[in-house]
């Protein structure tokens, strides 16, 4: 007969829940299972599809109240510690206040604790004592701009940005794409780079750029994993050298 005392038995793990709410076109989920620790379990749920390309109009439909409110319920059931709206500019699209009423929809609907990763950067922003970052994002002009609103709002200005101009297929950039952006954008002035999007492929990239150019590397999947753990009372993982001993 079989011994079942033996550590292979005595598992699995005890699992704790992140709840994720992403826009229809997410493509990223391998990128967020990197950032998440050995016991933590990312639950997703998506927000309806919408035939518009990434823009100021997508934006607005993803990030509506009911939507998100649908979506944490389809997760609550696996008893979630926290639940992320995982979407940069659906949450940065209609300014700080609302920002804070998607958290407040998130917890209405059931959920414990309520991210999005617009606010994640503010706490970050926070946390970090910043005042001028330099911003890349994969959007269009006028997008873009909505995030420079975004953070010039909560008190930070945006002394260099660059914007790739992309409607789709933000998850095909390459890392070599993504890195000479970085490095263009950097500025004596700025304290930290933001890389907005999280369809926008980031992680191998944070900790050599960190190293080379000496400031954080902040990036929306990194922000919304960090701060949700921070919730949890779980360290941080992954790159991110200045966000590590931050909760």
């Amino acid at each position: 007969m079989l011994e079942l005392n033996i550590p292979e038995f005595e598992g699995p793990i005890a699992q704790r829940g992140i709840g994720i709410i992403a826009p229809f076109d997410l493509a990223l989920e391998r990128e967020l299972w990197r950032w998440a620790p050995l016991e933590v379990s990312l639950h997703l749920a998506r927000t309806p599809y919408e035939p518009v390309p990434v823009s100021l109009e997508m934006a607005e439909l993803v990030s509506e109240r009911r939507h998100l409110m649908a979506a944490t319920r389809d997760v609550l059931h696996v008893e979630p510690e926290v639940v992320a709206y995982l979407c940069t500019s659906g949450s940065f699209i209609k300014g700080l206040e609302y920002e804070r009423t998607l958290c407040d929809a998130i917890c209405e609907a059931g959920a414990l604790h309520a991210v999005t990763t617009s606010g994640a950067l503010v706490e970050a922003i926070e946390h970090l004592e910043l005042s001028r970052l330099s911003v890349i994002t994969p959007y269009d002009a006028p997008l873009t701009e909505r995030l420079h609103a975004f953070l010039n709002e909560a008190g930070t200005e945006v002394v260099r940005s660059d914007h790739l101009g992309l409607g789709g297929g933000i998850w095909k950039v390459n890392y070599r794409t993504i890195a000479e952006r970085i490095i263009a954008a950097d500025d004596p002035r700025s304290e930290a780079i933001f890389v907005s999007c999280t369809n926008l492929p980031t992680y191998d990239v944070i900790a050599p750029l960190e190293q080379e150019l000496g400031k954080p590397v902040l990036t929306a999947n990194q922000l919304t994993i960090w701060a949700c753990l921070g919730r949890m009372k779980l360290p941080m993982t992954g790159p991110g050298k200045w966000l590590r001993n931050v909760f």
